[in-house]
């Protein structure tokens, strides 16, 4: 759901093109790609004009790991992807962190899907293991929102009963996730966290697991400061991620407690905001942004 901000990018003070940025993190969904999950046209230029000034870029999202490296295929070779909403960062194949859930917390958020289907409520869940994603619910209008998000995943007859690490509970809302399912998961809150991640979604996950906490994890292996990194985010689940970096963007169709949050405004996903952000404060030798 969009929001509407000024789309106009203030000029912050100094300019960080005589900052060392060396980390640029960007959430994907309303953020980095347009309403139409398009990725834009220019981004390859600019990564691998980023590349050349050896400034790492990571895109961190509520997406499967596999979902992320089908999309940077080209240019995965190095790059750090924090998926899963921070729950599974990995590097050139490897994992450098993760977060699973205990098994009977998935068995939990299951239950209280299935319940809340029972009740009338048009949902579905997705169990999100390490290896692949795994859903209950087989119908075309369903699949086809996960699959925007999750390449592997697989339709089963109990999702609590998989052998995978699962590392995170994401339902899906055909109405509106922050007003209907966000508030019925209100119990988990006490012990986990219970992050609304869009219109649609929300994802149950540890306490410990956010894209902020990877974030700082990636910079303290990394040898990178806050000072240093900038963040782009439109949602709820990327305010953690944003409090890691000085240079925080929220987009101007974010959430409205994103753009509070925030220390800077970019232009929306709609108008190449991340592209436009980071080639003019970086001074990056890209032309037609």
């Amino acid at each position: 759901m969009p929001y509407s901000h000024a789309p106009h990018l203030p000029a912050p003070e100094p300019s960080a093109a005589t900052a060392d940025i060396r980390l640029v993190v960007t959430d994907m969904d309303g953020t980095l790609l347009d309403d139409d999950k398009r990725v834009p046209e220019r981004l390859w230029e600019v990564l691998a004009r980023l590349r050349e000034r050896g400034v790492l870029f990571s895109p961190a999202s509520g997406r499967q790991y596999a979902t992320l490296a089908r999309e940077f295929a080209e240019v995965a070779d190095g790059m750090v992807f924090i998926a899963e909403n921070g729950t599974y960062v990995v590097r050139d194949g490897e994992e450098l962190s993760s977060d699973p859930l205990s098994p009977g917390v998935v068995a939990e958020v299951v239950t209280a899907a299935r319940r809340l289907r029972a009740d009338g409520v048009d949902l579905g869940v997705v169990v999100c293991g390490k290896r692949s994603a795994y859903v209950e619910r087989a119908d075309e209008a369903f699949l086809a929102e996960v699959d925007k998000y999750y390449l592997r995943h697989r339709v089963v007859e109990d999702a609590t009963a998989v052998d995978d690490d699962i590392i995170k509970v994401a339902l899906f809302d055909f109405g509106s996730a922050e007003a209907t399912t966000a508030p019925a998961l209100a119990p988990f809150a006490d012990t986990h966290q219970v992050v609304v991640s869009g219109e649609h979604w929300v994802d149950v996950m540890n306490r410990t697991a956010n894209k902020g906490a990877a974030l700082r994890r990636l910079q303290g292996e990394l040898g990178i400061t806050p000072a240093q990194t900038m963040v782009f985010g439109d949602y709820l689940n990327d305010l953690e991620m944003l409090d890691a970096a000085d240079w925080s963007f929220a987009m101007a169709n974010a959430h409205p407690d994103v753009v509070r949050r925030a220390r800077h405004l970019a232009p929306s996903n709609n108008d190449n905001g991340v592209l436009r952000t980071v080639v003019r404060l970086l001074d990056l030798p890209v032309s037609g942004l």
